[in-house]
């Protein structure tokens, strides 16, 4: 089946259908990656480490985001 007919056939779901669906689809594209994940753990971990001995300063959130 190509991507027009599944297309055609989804249309004729129900709403509630169509939205588990469209859920499903989504998370299939989301999967986690553990290599990723450990990195950016390693990665908080170095800045944290940093701004604890004092190698690096935070910056207040206002100057960051300023006014909403």
């Amino acid at each position: 089946m190509n991507a027009k007919a599944l297309i055609d056939s989804a249309l004729k779901l129900s709403s509630a259908e169509r939205f588990e669906l469209i859920d499903e689809l989504l998370h299939s594209l989301d999967r986690p990656d553990p290599e990723i994940d450990r990195l950016w753990i390693e990665e908080a971990e170095r800045r944290l480490a940093a701004y604890r001995s004092g190698q690096v300063k935070g910056i207040p959130a206002e100057d960051v985001l300023g006014e909403f």
